[in-house]
């Protein structure tokens, strides 16, 4: 986005730390905004209007970097807390994410046969998820008919 903008263009974010993960990356990316760019940055939850033509407004450099801080001790908080849960689930025994050698069943198995025939009549995967089932990704049914065109061929 930011090799996109424009003078005069407006940036709309929901909140500061949409803009980086640290207080330099986010201070960095609204200077390349509003100075480099010349585009306005508006930040909805901050309640902040920062326009390039108001360049000392000491009180809105005030209030971003603090946002920042507080959004980086945040990010720092929940990661810290997620840590710390699974550190206690594991002390208790506790085994994370699925058991090896479980397959999970696919969304497509219902329409196996469906798409298998479609496909093999030479139907592109992007056509059969549009036209003929309606849902699914291009990549996801990609790896579900990898396996399958090697047992219907042989």
């Amino acid at each position: 986005m930011l090799d996109k903008l424009s003078p005069g263009d407006i940036v709309i974010s929901s909140e500061l730390s949409r803009l980086g993960r640290s207080i330099k990356e986010t201070l960095n990316t609204i200077e390349t905004i509003t100075e480099n760019k010349q585009a306005q940055l508006i930040l909805i939850k901050q309640n902040l209007d920062l326009n390039p033509a108001a360049k000392s407004n000491v009180a809105n450099k005030v209030l971003i970097t603090i946002f920042s801080m507080l959004a980086e001790l945040e990010r720092d908080f929940i990661s810290e807390r997620t840590k710390e849960g699974l550190r206690a689930r594991a002390a208790k025994g506790i085994k994370l994410g699925k058991p090896r050698g479980v397959i999970q069943a696919s969304m497509y198995d219902k329409d196996k046969e469906k798409i298998l025939h479609l496909y093999q009549l030479g139907v592109p995967m992007q056509k059969i998820i549009t036209t003929h089932l309606g849902y699914g990704k291009y990549l996801s049914l990609k790896a579900f008919i990898r396996p399958l065109r090697k047992l219907s061929f042989s």
